[in-house]
C-alpha cells in the first residue's frame, strides 16, 4: 500500500497556514462530499461516504474534522487529524428524514466555527460552489458578522505540482487501470454487451487494487457519439468503434486510461479516423515538458487535426491535470501563455466526435518533468506507439 505520509498532511496545513496572511484569513473551512471529495482529503486523508465533511484549520495548530455519526469510526480509520468530531448538519445527504443518532456525541456549527477563528470574523471556505445552499446559510449565521472568503486559490494552487508520494500513487492507479483496460480490450468483442466489457475492466481492476472506479464511459458503434455516455445492454457487433474510458482510483488519487479501437473488423475509414488520432497523441507528446508553453501544445495537437481535415470535430481541449480529480488543473486552450512546469501530472485527451466514420479519444497519465515525460499509463503508451503507423 502506498499513502501520502501523515508528515506531508502536516506540510499542507503549514502551507495554507502562511496563506492566511495574503487574504486575511483567521481560519479556513474545507468542505467535501462523497462526490466533491478532492480538496477534503487533500487536507485530511478523509473521504466521506452519504455524508458530508469539513477541514476546519485554524490561523495555529491542528485541523479539526467535522463529520457525521453513521461515518465517524470510518473517518477516524482514514483521517490523519486525532480531532474527530460530529455535527447534525452534515448527516446523511439523500434522505428528507429527521434521523435519530442516540449514541453520537454532536459538537455545534457554532462552536466549531468558534474555535478555529479564535474570537475573529473572517473565514476562507473551500468548496463555495460545492457546498449546499442552506449549509452556507448555517455558517453565514452561526457568527456574527461573519465575513466569508472565497479560498479556492489557495489549495488549487497547492495541488497544481505533485509530490514524490503523489505521484506514486498516480502511478499505482495508472497500473491498476491498465490492467483493467487489457481485459476491457478481451471482452469488447462482437456477441458480448457494453456491459459485458465494462464489467470485466471494473473487476480486473478491483481485484488488482482499485479504491474506486471513478467512472467507466463505453459506447460502442453510433454510440460512440455520446462522448460520456455509459455503458448498456447493446450487443457489441463486427465493425463497432469502441470508446471507453476507465477512470480508477488509489488512495484518493485518479488515474484515466482510454483507448480507441475497433471490435471485429475496422474499415478504410475507421483506420485513417484511427491513425488521425494516433499521430495527434504523438506530436503533443513532444510538448509534454518542463518550459513549453501550455498553447503551443494545444495548437501543434489542432495542426494535426486541421492537415486532416478533422477541426470540425474537434470538442474540447487536448489535455487536462489529474490527481485527487480526473481532472484539474493545468486545462490548457490556445490561449493558455502560461509554462508547463516538472511535477504537473497530466492526462491527455485527444479526441474526435461526430465523424462519419467514428468518434472516440485517447487518455493517458503523464508526469511532466525536463524531458521526456514519465507515463503513467504504459500499457496505452505501448499502444498508441504501436499503433502510430496505422
Amino acid at each position: 500500500m502506498i499513502n501520502s505520509p501523515k508528515k506531508e498532511f502536516f506540510e499542507r496545513i503549514a502551507h495554507i497556514q502562511h496563506a492566511f496572511e495574503n487574504l486575511g484569513l483567521e481560519g479556513m473551512m474545507v468542505y467535501g462530499d462523497e462526490y466533491r471529495k478532492e480538496n477534503l482529503r487533500y487536507v485530511s486523508n478523509f473521504w466521506p461516504i452519504f455524508e458530508r465533511g469539513a477541514c476546519f484549520i485554524p490561523r495555529k495548530g491542528k485541523p479539526i474534522l467535522a463529520g457525521a455519526p453513521e461515518g465517524e469510526k470510518y473517518a477516524r480509520e482514514m483521517c490523519v487529524w486525532d480531532d474527530v468530531r460530529n455535527i447534525k448538519e452534515f448527516a446523511c445527504v439523500s434522505v428528507p428524514d429527521e434521523i435519530d443518532y442516540p449514541l453520537a456525541t454532536f459538537s455545534s456549527l457554532k462552536e466549531i466555527l468558534e474555535e478555529t477563528l479564535g474570537g475573529g470574523k473572517k473565514l476562507g471556505i473551500v468548496g463555495l460552489w460545492d457546498m449546499p445552499a442552506p449549509i452556507l446559510e448555517r455558517i453565514k449565521n452561526a457568527i456574527n458578522k461573519l465575513e466569508i472568503i472565497d479560498s479556492a486559490s489557495i489549495i488549487n494552487d497547492l495541488r497544481l505540482i505533485k509530490s514524490e508520494a503523489e505521484i506514486a500513487c498516480l502511478k499505482e492507479a495508472g497500473r491498476i487501470a491498465c490492467i483493467g483496460y487489457k481485459k476491457l480490450i478481451e471482452s469488447a468483442v462482437p456477441g458480448n454487451t457494453e456491459l459485458m466489457a465494462a464489467g470485466a475492466a471494473e473487476g480486473a481492476a478491483r481485484m488488482s487494487g482499485a479504491e474506486d472506479i471513478t467512472f467507466m464511459v463505453l459506447g460502442s458503434g453510433l454510440r460512440t457519439q455520446t462522448i460520456i455516455g455509459r455503458a448498456t445492454e447493446k450487443v457489441i457487433e463486427n465493425g463497432d468503434m469502441i470508446m471507453a474510458s476507465m477512470a480508477v482510483q488509489y488512495q484518493g488519487y485518479v488515474s484515466t486510461v482510454e483507448f480507441p479501437f475497433v471490435a471485429g473488423s475496422a474499415s478504410d475509414g475507421q483506420k485513417r479516423f484511427l491513425s488521425a488520432l494516433f499521430e495527434a497523441v504523438n506530436v503533443q507528446l513532444k510538448y509534454l515538458k518542463n518550459g513549453v508553453i501550455a498553447k503551443d501544445m494545444v495548437l501543434a495537437v489542432k495542426g494535426v487535426f486541421r492537415k486532416h481535415k478533422l477541426s470540425e470535430y474537434d470538442v474540447y481541449p487536448p489535455m487536462h491535470g489529474i490527481g485527487l480529480a480526473e481532472a484539474e488543473s493545468p486545462y490548457p486552450d490556445e490561449n493558455s501563455d502560461y509554462p508547463l512546469r516538472s511535477g504537473m501530472c497530466v492526462n491527455s485527451d485527444i479526441s474526435l466526435f461526430g465523424h462519419p466514420d467514428g468518434s472516440n479519444r485517447i487518455e493517458e497519465g503523464f508526469v511532466i518533468g525536463d524531458n521526456d515525460p514519465l507515463s503513467l499509463t504504459p500499457l496505452i503508451r505501448k499502444l498508441c506507439e504501436e499503433k502510430g503507423g496505422f
